[in-house]
């Protein structure tokens, strides 16, 4: 790698932003970076992240830029507010954006973008900061062939699966769907744990037993523990799949698609949230779901 491609530019280090600075720095990029909260700059300092003090000036140390971010106000604020990359980045820089973001206004971004010549990315992730951190994610990309070349280096380092699903804004379209399918596994989780709490079944044993059985799925494996032991250190924090969910929705309205299901979920969600869960794991959903139902 020559000196500027050696060098990859990140905005946001929270969960698994953090766990991004910790692939980036252990496959040898200098990973140059801005957060607005000092003290998740200062923690991804420790892993070897060189912070600057706006998104300008990770746009002006390096050609390609990563952003992990909530939601697209985020996205738009790093990229075209006040100090944004939009200021120094050049044209063939490249954009990798892993937000879960809404898929409109990530189109819209990458075509304010490419009429600078500047490439985008909406290359969103499916799995956990752990599972980013160990490089074991799934990567779902919106753009052109052409684009995912010039960072597929970069994807490499933490994800061991890549999918070119279609022009940009369907990376964030297909995180939409497969966060629809994935959060409802857990929410069904929960509800069979609870109910087995409820009727005095011993939830170790019965975890093993669903594992075991034709109704697995994943989520045992990433969050049943978690239920069972009430472990809600955040991985991904349960607020944080609120937001999905509604962009969920927004997405059915957009298509004329009815999700009631969803639409549950939705209110479940937001009664974690309400109960001061939306911080802890989205494995806490076990707890919004006797919150709700206790109403």
């Amino acid at each position: 790698m020559d000196s500027a491609t050696k060098k990859v530019g990140l905005i946001g280090v929270g969960l698994v932003g953090t766990a991004l600075v910790k692939r980036f720095t252990d496959a040898g990029f200098t990973c140059i970076g801005y957060d607005i909260d000092p003290g998740a700059l200062s923690r991804a300092e420790f892993l070897g992240l060189q912070s600057v003090d706006s998104p300008a000036e990770v746009g002006s140390e390096a050609r390609r830029i990563v952003l992990s971010l909530p939601n697209s106000d985020f996205v738009e604020e790093a990229v075209e507010g006040p100090s944004g990359l939009a200021s120094t980045l050049r044209a063939g820089d490249i954009v990798i954006d892993t937000t879960t973001s809404d898929p409109e206004r990530s189109m819209e971004l990458a075509s304010r973008l490419g009429q600078q010549n500047i490439d985008f990315l909406d290359a969103t992730i499916l799995g956990s900061s752990k599972m980013v951190a160990i490089g074991t994610s799934l990567v779902m990309v919106g753009g052109q062939a052409e684009q995912i070349d010039k960072g597929r280096d970069l994807l490499e380092t933490f994800s061991n699966s890549i999918h070119h699903v279609g022009p940009n804004g369907k990376g964030a379209e297909a995180k939409l769907i497969v966060n629809l399918v994935l959060g409802l596994n857990r929410l069904v989780l929960a509800e069979g744990l609870l109910l087995g709490k409820k009727a005095g079944v011993n939830l170790g044993t019965l975890l093993g037993v669903l594992k075991g059985g034709a109704a697995y799925s994943k989520a045992m494996d990433q969050k049943g523990n978690k239920m069972v032991h009430e472990d809600f250190e955040p991985e991904a924090r349960l607020a944080q799949h609120l937001k999905d969910v509604g962009l969920i929705l927004d997405m059915g309205m957009k298509h004329d698609t009815k999700l009631p299901i969803s639409s549950l979920h939705a209110d479940i969600l937001r009664a974690g949230v309400e109960a001061g869960y939306g911080e802890q794991d989205n494995s806490a959903v076990i707890k919004a779901l006797e919150h709700y139902v206790a109403r």
